[in-house]
């Protein structure tokens, strides 16, 4: 990593303060202070399975003139953003939502006539942009929004997550000319014509906190039986039903609280608009029922990112977690698998097609992918494109299935759904997201593409739960062409349900609203299914807001893929019912006037994501001490690219693209794997030990899906490996394999691997008997 120290005229020099052991790499400190957003604030009320989000950013300014703060700053990205206000002393400005180009001439029209301005705007559907203009010397703003959003739930658990920090992304293509349209460190390019827009600087590691983190979420369980409630990523205290987050955490990764819920049930809920227009919102949630006969045979590609931000911890449970899928095959599938940066590498033994899935060719698989180290840049199209093609001849019986395991960091989404969405066809795209601040927003709207499913996983520690989660759901579905009467245009409705999954549908209605509403749709042996649910109403403005940010989502999804003639209906759809969108932006105004209109540019820098090592040398990641840029007011797109200004700057001097990361050293391949000795097995017997006993209350039909589990994972472990010792998890795996009743299976599976882990070796003519 190369830093560079853009020039300082003497008298600039002088006003640098000498830096302090504690200050971090990099690190400047000066007379005037540090960097402008002093406070983050996320003020959360979760009821029931719906998050209400009041979040707080405090800018200070110490310099002498008056100040422009920009931040780029990530939010859920199933969350409606339903207002805005700026408060600065004793005076609140609640914001106007506008079209987004009638926002930005509001904006600029205020700060260039001196008066205090703040706008907000939507880059992705999880990263936004806000610009806080004429903070006079010495002053204090603070600019709230007001969120809401469902949580997810799975398998009993409800999911509040919130991104704090927005991670650097690969931006391919080739550079525009001219000066681009942010502040961001990336140049924009044809590809990613707004690159500058999502990549703000990111603080070089050891930086002191520059920002106070507060993050309250109380919890209202409304009726539904809360267990235990538990923070991932950041350590809390719990006090009744609310939970805070200690003070001095960092804001550089996701806050992620899982709540145990019982008794979640099937139930809709009609909502009638304020306004007496005889139109109302509704919101359905259906539990997926049992399902009574195997999957289906499956053709399944899994795609593996292995670029340089995967490094650490990522790239450890990203092999993990495929390797994990290749387990969850079986010898009816047929399989391929793809790893990939700027390059494209497959198994030297298994080709580049298809190949059933024995296990030997599940074992070659599990060999190449522990041999994966992270290394180039992220080039996702061609992988995809790929993996497409392999899917696109599959037969009517079979389930074409395609698994994605990464972190997300790229800039171009929206051109991957639009190029890709004429090959999905019947394929079920699943998304498995590894990082602390992954892109959440991008994989979500590729899973619901291929109407498949999205797992994050922030952790080491979350990878077994989560990964459980997908083996039950990889190519999985329950109920398949799902119907919901009375339909709804917008937004696009889920065509599958999964195990553990409820299915949540929103819609509008006219006139009066329904007495109930039905879903239909087939199992998996081919049977209609059917359930119909009473309406309740109630008049929660919450789920007004949820059906538009759904609805806006599947638009601006439509419009990503070409459909251009959308944008009158998005920014429609956005005012009529108060929800941001990516052609609309929140302004608010003060109409005093505090200054001349010379504002002094600042670009905050965000937090390195937790668990992100170091680039290693020829990485290309932007690294930077606060960068103070001063320019003329106003900015975005056209505007003029920011000048030095006398103020210290330190930049990282990474290249504008990371895609010069493809010339770093490859690291040497890792040893092929080495069979685990006895010992080492036995652990690992003794874990499967534990998940039966664990799971032993399940109904039968899951049971067998866990055995057939089993069996795979032992067969790859056991290959290759004869003898006594392992002679009866052989004939384990045989019988497992040949079916019969789910209990004597079950209680046999455990006799077996107890005795396994005991050292005990069951006699030969004994082992004759049992597996004859």
């Amino acid at each position: 990593m190369t830093i560079s120290v853009a020039p300082m005229k003497a008298a600039e020099a002088d006003r640098i303060g000498r830096t302090t052991e504690d200050a971090g790499i990099g690190a400047l400190r000066t007379e005037r202070g540090n960097l402008p957003l002093e406070r983050l604030d996320v003020r959360a009320t979760i009821t029931g399975l719906v998050g209400r989000v009041v979040l707080s950013t405090g800018f200070v300014n110490t310099y002498d003139t008056a100040l422009e703060a920009t931040y780029v700053f990530p939010l859920p990205d199933r969350a409606a953003v339903t207002g805005m206000k700026m408060t600065a002393g004793d005076r609140t400005v609640e914001a106007d939502l506008q079209e987004r180009a009638q926002a930005r001439q509001t904006y600029d029209d205020a700060i260039a006539a001196g008066k205090r301005a703040s706008i907000v705007e939507e880059e992705r559907p999880d990263v936004f942009t806000m610009r806080v203009g004429n903070i006079p010397a010495g002053e204090r703003v603070t600019v709230e929004l007001t969120l809401v959003g469902p949580l997810v739930f799975e398998d009993g658990a409800a999911t509040f997550r919130f991104p704090l920090v927005v991670a650097p992304r690969y931006v391919p293509g080739t550079p525009l000319p001219g000066p681009s349209v942010g502040d961001g460190y990336a140049q924009d390019t044809d590809v990613v014509p707004d690159a500058s827009r999502i990549t703000p600087p990111v603080l070089l590691p050891g930086f002191p906190n520059p920002v106070r983190l507060g993050v309250g979420v109380e919890i209202d369980p409304a009726g539904l039986e809360l267990g235990e409630v538990r923070s991932s990523l950041h350590t809390v205290v719990t006090k009744g039903n609310t939970v805070t987050v200690t003070p001095g955490e960092r804001v550089d990764r996701d806050f992620v609280l899982r709540l145990a819920y019982q008794g979640n049930s099937s139930a809709v809920v009609c909502v009638p608009d304020l306004d007496d227009s005889g139109e109302g919102t509704y919101q359905l949630t259906v539990l997926p029922p049992e399902p009574e006969v195997p999957v289906r045979a499956r053709d399944v590609v899994l795609l593996l990112d292995r670029s340089g931000s995967m490094s650490g911890w990522k790239m450890v449970a990203a092999r993990r977690a495929a390797a994990r899928i290749v387990d969850t095959l079986t010898a009816d599938d047929t399989f391929s698998v793809i790893t990939f940066d700027d390059r494209l590498e497959r198994p030297d033994t298994l080709g580049s097609a298809l190949v059933t899935a024995t296990d030997r060719h599940r074992f070659r698989a599990v060999e190449h992918l522990a041999a994966v180290q992270a290394r180039g840049g992220t080039e996702m199209f061609e992988p995809l494109r790929q993996g497409l093609s392999l899917l696109a001849g599959a037969t009517s019986e079979r389930d074409p299935v395609l698994v994605l395991v990464t972190d997300g960091q790229v800039g171009n989404e929206d051109q991957m759904l639009r190029d890709i969405a004429p090959m999905i066809n019947r394929t079920r795209i699943h998304a498995v997201g590894i990082d602390t601040a992954v892109n959440a927003g991008f994989l979500g709207r590729l899973a619901a593409a291929g109407a498949g499913r999205c797992e994050l996983v922030e952790s080491e520690d979350r990878l077994d739960e989560a990964m459980t989660h997908i083996q039950r759901r990889i190519g999985a579905p329950v109920i398949t062409d799902v119907v919901v009467s009375p339909s709804s245009d917008l937004p696009r409705q889920p065509t599958a349900i999964y195990p553990g999954v409820p299915l949540v549908a929103f819609g509008r209605y006219r006139g009066a609203a329904p007495e109930s509403f039905s879903v239909r749709g087939r199992t998996r042996d081919g049977a209609d299914w059917q359930e119909t649910v009473a309406v309740q109403r109630h008049t929660s403005p919450a789920v007004r807001a949820q059906w538009a940010r759904a609805a806006l989502r599947d638009l601006e999804d439509r419009y990503a893929v070409g459909d251009r003639a959308l944008e009158s209906s998005i920014v429609q759809t956005s005012l009529k019912f108060g929800v941001l969108c990516r052609f609309t932006a929140f302004v608010a105004v003060d109409e005093r006037v505090v200054s001349d209109g010379t504002v002094h540019r600042v670009v905050q820098p965000v937090e390195q994501p937790a668990g992100w090592e170091l680039p290693a040398p020829g990485f290309a990641m932007p690294m930077a001490a606060p960068s103070f840029a001063g320019g003329a007011p106003g900015g975005g797109y056209g505007g003029p690219p920011p000048v030095a200004a006398a103020a210290p700057m330190v930049r990282a001097a990474a290249p504008k693209r990371m895609r010069e990361s493809a010339s770093m050293p490859v690291p040497p391949p890792m040893p092929m794997p080495v069979p685990a000795e006895p010992a080492d097995l036995r652990e690992i017997v003794a874990r499967e030990v534990q998940r039966l006993e664990k799971d032993v209350a399940l109904p039968p039909w899951e049971r067998r899906d866990l055995l057939a589990d089993l069996a795979s994972r032992l067969g790859t472990l056991i290959a290759g490996r004869q003898g006594e010792t392992h002679a009866p998890l052989h004939g384990l795996v045989a019988e497992i394999t040949a079916g019969g009743d789910v209990d004597r299976l079950w209680a046999r599976a455990l006799e077996v691997l107890r005795e396994f882990v005991a050292g005990k070796t069951a006699e030969p003519e004994r082992r004759r008997r049992f597996w004859r």
